[in-house]
């Protein structure tokens, strides 16, 4: 008797228990029919940019930045530092390999040696301005894959208006530059060799002190600099050499691994704002370089421009710097004729 009534509590209970959760279930299936939110996590990106805050092309970078989100329906946020904050300017491009940052901005030329191919865009081939230049650069990117850059997912690539010469003392002529201390980086660097004067590379951070100091006499840099990075504030003269003009690719990468965790539909919205970006970056360049001719000018600085023998004599002098490129390509078993050519005529169908 006492068996038989504890098997029946039990039975009692247990079917208590089954009607409960299956009220249970129907509540939850009821709250989902009812549209109750599920919570997904926001996708968070860190940004390391070297620009400073207030440049242009920091300002294009967050811009990119907030068209993702906005495109992603908010299920991006991402995180901008600008003026090297996270990652300086020459340790961007590891601190993205590495996962201090998720994507990063700055110039191959930092890293000098580490990018051959890459380098090839940034010679003297005589850019006539940033929208050229950039769309060159992501042009040559796409056709030659280089295999530089495949610890990375590239973004997209911008690149500079013509670098110029800009001086504490007019230079009119090569012998006016001989022995000159001019800041310069990358392959600049041989160009400011091979014109006579002596190369000291820094990046644009520590331009400014260096040309108000007197550690450098000039500095070989676009336009943008004399107003984005302050500089023509302590120079007094430019020299408008634009038939040498070189250019300084930068890059706008993201970690590998962290964009191929990314659902689908995020990574298509990277590529497509991406893509849209190389044409904003181009024309910013070319804005720049316009407010910064302005701003030298407000300042009371002097633009010289080269004579035709000048300009024939600055070619033939930099010459060996594109020649050089090309045999150390080769030593390294790399296509350097190849880049160069291709380069050379895809400038010629931008202009």
């Amino acid at each position: 008797m006492n068996k038989t009534f504890f098997r029946l509590c039990a039975a009692v209970c247990m079917l208590f228990l089954i009607t409960a959760c299956g009220q249970s279930d129907d509540s939850d299936k009821q709250a989902q029919k009812q549209g109750a939110p599920e919570k997904s996590e926001t996708i968070e990106l860190s940004y390391s940019v070297f620009f400073p805050p207030t440049h242009a092309h920091s300002k294009a970078a967050e811009d990119w930045a907030r068209q993702v989100e906005a495109r992603t329906d908010n299920a991006v946020k991402i995180n901008m530092y600008p003026g090297g904050t996270l990652t300086g300017a020459a340790e961007c491009y590891d601190g993205v390999v590495s996962g201090i940052s998720d994507i990063g901005m700055s110039c191959f030329a930092y890293t000098r040696g580490r990018f051959p191919v890459m380098e090839a865009v940034d010679l003297p081939l005589g850019y006539p301005d940033g929208m050229t230049a950039t769309r060159v650069a992501n042009q040559f990117y796409q056709q030659i894959d280089p295999e530089e850059l495949k610890d990375v997912k590239v973004l997209y690539l911008h690149a500079h208006g013509p670098g110029l010469l800009h001086t504490k003392k007019p230079v009119e002529t090569l012998a006016d530059l001989k022995g000159m201390q001019i800041r310069s980086t990358g392959l600049s660097a041989k160009m400011v060799q091979a014109l006579g004067a002596t190369p000291v590379a820094m990046p644009q951070g520590d331009t400014y002190e260096a040309l108000q100091k007197g550690v450098v006499e000039g500095t070989f840099a676009p336009m943008e600099t004399l107003k984005g990075w302050r500089q023509g504030d302590v120079i007094d003269y430019t020299t408008n050499c634009q038939q040498i003009g070189y250019t300084t690719t930068m890059f706008a990468v993201m970690n590998k691994e962290k964009f191929n965790q990314l659902p689908e539909d995020v990574q298509d919205v990277i590529n497509e704002v991406s893509e849209e970006w190389i044409e904003v970056h181009g024309q910013v360049w070319d804005d720049a370089d316009k407010e910064g001719l302005a701003y030298t000018r407000e300042q009371g600085n002097e633009i010289i421009e080269l004579s035709e023998a000048q300009s024939a004599q600055w070619k033939e002098a930099i010459s060996p710097v594109i020649d050089d490129y090309i045999t150390d390509a080769r030593e390294n078993g790399l296509e350097g004729q190849k880049s160069v050519d291709l380069l050379r005529s895809l400038i010629e169908k931008q202009n």
